[in-house]
């Protein structure tokens, strides 16, 4: 049966990408999620984009913005996303494109086309969470990519699971709600990147790079 493909938080490792891409036996029908946090820490961004984008290629595959891609892209007009973006990793990126103007010059369409999440009848798809005290059509777009706690912890009332990455954990975090799937890859030297697969029979499977 086809269904869906979730990787977050990939954060320049483009190695740990190739591992698990490798590892993931998808069906032609299948959808690739790619949930954000493509950039930064790591050494191959550029690299790391160009595969995902090739993806599509043999998949339909969506693609969502993370905290780091939302701190660049604010990166001219605002000095608290200027702070993040030079602090978290983004010196990384700005290496592996050459300078901050091509980062725009060479993926600038794929960046400006990020959407904030992914829904379907079963999952809701976001790099970070939802605000629970809102409606999905209430939410604040920094909370789709910054939320924490308050979202992790705590029920929410939409009909779908929600898969999310952002926060990292030392295994998939798994509840009622909703499943994490960020294990620190490009945080931690020895952190493995996860997919989740989705089957339409409610399966799910976690695959993991080297």
């Amino acid at each position: 049966m086809s269904g869906y493909i979730a990787i977050t938080d990939i954060h320049g490792e483009y190695e740990k990408l190739e591992s698990l891409l490798g590892k993931i036996k998808a069906k032609d029908d299948d959808i690739f999620v790619f949930m954000g946090d493509y950039i930064d820490r790591g050494a191959k961004s550029k690299q790391v984009v160009d595969r995902i984008i090739k993806q599509s290629e043999t998949n339909k595959c969506i693609y969502l913005i993370g905290s780091h891609e939302y701190a660049m892209m604010h990166y001219n007009q605002d000095d608290y996303y200027r702070f993040l973006f030079e602090n978290y990793g983004g010196p990384s990126t700005v290496k592996s494109y050459g300078s901050f103007e091509n980062i725009m010059k060479t993926h600038g369409e794929f960046y400006k086309n990020l959407k904030f999440y992914y829904k379907t009848d079963k999952y809701l798809f976001v790099h970070a969470g939802i605000n629970p005290d809102y409606p999905l059509d209430k939410q604040i777009e920094t909370d789709f990519v910054y939320i924490r706690g308050k979202f992790i912890y705590s029920p929410h009332n939409l009909p779908q699971k929600i898969i999310f990455g952002h926060t990292d954990f030392k295994e998939p975090y798994i509840d009622e709600y909703k499943i994490g799937i960020d294990l620190g890859c490009g945080k931690y030297p020895n952190a493995r990147l996860c997919g989740l697969i989705l089957r339409d029979n409610c399966e799910k499977e976690f695959v993991y790079s080297d």
